[in-house]
């Protein structure tokens, strides 16, 4: 059962709330909406949404191009958040930082333009039973494409990577580890640091899905020592359709262009064309200009918190979460049960419900959560499950949220005759 009030140190999600409009509308059934979705996509803060508004609305012209007053300052805003991001992840240079729409596109940018570059036949990619399907699916088809061939490291039971099985693997000369910071299914946070180590010892490069890292505790690429790291910031607050590539400046002056057209070329003739320096060679057209006011706008709500306060405030609300649902018959979970070693997201099973009913009996209540494979299928057929219920937290959940959790599956229970 849930025991604890705000204890010092733990943030006030009911203040937090007061920043999101979103919570201002009430849910069908008349009762505050309970969102507890955040690892799908976040909810947009005011300042964030109102940052879009007047990007468009006073600071609007196509950037890089024009030498106008108004296509200045919106350049200028542009690259300015380019700057907030390198130094929110600890970039070493923002000429390092490329936006794309998310972190899928940004993965499929290496894929495509590293990956086709530099591997061939016969070559090792090694990624993880526990990936995103956004880190299985480019490197399948990169290795239908080049010969390549593609390994995967295996889970525990206890859902966490298996760190023997990796070294094993490492032995066999991969050119490339793809590797997720924190499991979006199971919850599990990687020890990347480790990891790296091992890879570049086998002389991997390392990519680092820290889509669900980044938004919810401190992430510095150059202390975990990773080439690529790929991220979204419709996950930390920001808007949906921006999301950004970090790579090692060596590795991205070699890499060709992802996709070609205006902006990412100093020069075109009928006879070809050469490219722009590095990160606009990989930004070609007009960029998402107002979502990237909107990013910074997040980045800036997030520092104003401090990543280390919100990675405590979700381990708290796990901690809190975990032990409540632990008390409650016919709950299994998925993922570690140390929160050294789990993120904010609790993936569970109720006995005798399908996770599918058990999401849509908890909406009737109010509680949104996700259900399904969570674009995770090979860690479901890992356990031999259909699917999982999925709790994630982020600032503006507190312990009302759990009470509601737990009370809510009580319904289900009750009213699938399992309780």
């Amino acid at each position: 059962m849930v025991t604890a009030h705000v204890q010092p140190g733990v943030l006030d999600g009911a203040a937090f709330r007061a920043d999101f409009p979103v919570f201002d509308r009430p849910h069908r059934t008349g009762r505050p909406l309970s969102f507890l979705d955040s690892a799908a996509s976040s909810q947009k803060p005011r300042v964030v949404i109102d940052a879009v508004a007047d990007a468009y609305a006073h600071h609007y012209a196509n950037v890089h191009r024009g030498i106008y007053e108004l296509s200045e300052d919106a350049t200028h805003r542009f690259e300015a958040a380019r700057d907030a991001l390198a130094r929110f992840i600890g970039a070493p240079s923002a000429r390092e930082v490329v936006f794309v729409r998310n972190a899928t596109e940004a993965i499929n940018l290496v894929a495509y333009s590293w990956g086709r570059t530099n591997l061939h036949a016969g070559d090792l990619i090694l990624a993880t039973e526990m990936e995103h399907h956004a880190n299985l699916v480019p490197w399948q088809q990169l290795a239908a494409a080049t010969g390549a061939r593609i390994e995967y490291v295996a889970i525990t039971d206890d859902g966490h990577l298996d760190l023997d099985d990796l070294r094993a693997r490492l032995a066999r000369g991969p050119r490339l580890l793809a590797v997720t910071h924190v499991s979006n299914a199971l919850g599990t946070i990687n020890p990347i640091v480790e990891i790296t180590r091992m890879a570049h010892e086998a002389g991997a490069l390392v990519l680092l899905d820290a889509a669900q890292s980044v938004p919810h505790m401190p992430v510095d690429v150059a202390a975990l020592d990773v080439d690529f790291a790929v991220l979204s910031g419709h996950k930390m607050f920001g808007p949906s359709g921006i999301g950004a590539l970090w790579g090692r400046r060596d590795l991205l002056d070699a890499m060709p262009p992802f996709m070609t057209g205006g902006s990412m070329i100093t020069r075109v003739t009928l006879d070809g064309a050469d490219w722009n320096e590095v990160p606009w060679k990989f930004e070609a057209g007009t960029p998402a200009i107002a979502e990237a006011a909107g990013l910074a706008a997040a980045i800036d709500y997030l520092e104003g918190i401090g990543m280390a306060k919100v990675r405590a405030h979700e381990r708290f609300l796990f901690d809190q979460a975990w032990a409540a649902l632990s008390d409650m018959p016919g709950i299994r979970f998925l993922g570690p049960d140390d929160s050294d070693e789990h993120a904010g997201v609790i993936s569970f099973m109720v006995d005798g419900v399908h996770p599918h009913d058990v999401a849509t009996i908890l909406d009737g209540e109010g509680v949104a959560v996700r259900a399904g494979h969570h674009c995770a299928q090979p860690v479901m057929l890992r356990y031999d499950l259909p699917a999982t219920t999925r709790a994630s937290f982020s600032v503006y959940n507190d312990l009302d949220d759990i009470v509601r959790l737990t009370d809510a599956i009580r319904v289900t229970q009750r009213t699938f005759g399992t309780a």
